[in-house]
């Protein structure tokens, strides 16, 4: 199997590869729509990466009420507090689409007996970056769940992936459903509020895709 093409492996030669490879189990799961790679309440030692499709990290409560917290996309890992700590789950890990993981023995990756092999040091220093990073985008989820209106969601969200994509017009990676679960919101009243808005001209929408207009005039509003 070639190095997969993520930050976790940055800086591993194809000799570290090779070695890894021999060493640390890591095995391939084909999924489909809505598989369950990781259940919410067990207790893992692997991690998962994304060599295609994509995965929906989502919590759901006791009454069943569903909340989706992050998308995650080729390239990038998922569940690696979980396994680093070997605490339950608090959240599912769930497959948006088709297509392929890597699951990772993180216990083995990380064992002492190879602190001496490049390969460690150089996926322990981009875990730490990984880290870093999943708590910028936690933190922006936080912000969009902060404000209090259904209005001010919608454009706390836009605006940040407006700003990510660096465009007006682009695609987010949920359906109506999903963002209605992501910004913690019934989607009726998304559905609603989102027609409004394209009847005030504030942006246009198609499914998943958006053209946003005059969206810092809404912001200060």
């Amino acid at each position: 199997m070639k190095i997969p093409n993520s930050p976790v492996f940055r800086g591993v030669t194809t000799d570290d590869w090779i070695a890894m490879e021999k060493e640390v189990s890591m095995r391939r799961q084909k999924v489909t729509k809505g598989t369950v790679i990781f259940r919410q309440g067990e207790v893992i030692r692997e991690i998962g990466l994304v060599l295609s499709g994509s995965v929906y990290i989502e919590s759901v409560d006791l009454w069943g009420n569903r909340s989706i917290l992050t998308h995650i996309k080729p390239g990038q890992v998922f569940a690696e507090t979980y396994a680093l700590t070997g605490s339950p789950l608090l959240v599912g890990a769930i497959a948006a689409e088709e297509g392929e993981i890597l699951r990772i023995d993180l216990g083995i990756l990380l064992h002492f007996r190879y602190s001496r092999c490049a390969w460690q040091a150089a996926v322990l220093r981009n875990l730490l970056a990984i880290f870093a990073q999943k708590n910028h985008i936690l933190s922006g989820r936080i912000f969009c769940t902060s404000v209090k209106s259904i209005r001010g969601r919608v454009v706390t969200y836009l605006s940040a992936q407006a700003m990510e994509q660096g465009s007006c017009s682009f695609s987010i990676p949920f359906d109506r459903q999903q963002l209605a679960d992501y910004l913690g919101v019934d989607r009726s009243a998304l559905s609603k509020e989102l027609g409004r808005m394209r009847d005030e001209g504030l942006l246009e929408f198609r499914k998943n895709h958006f053209i946003l207009h005059r969206l810092s005039e809404e912001r200060n509003s």
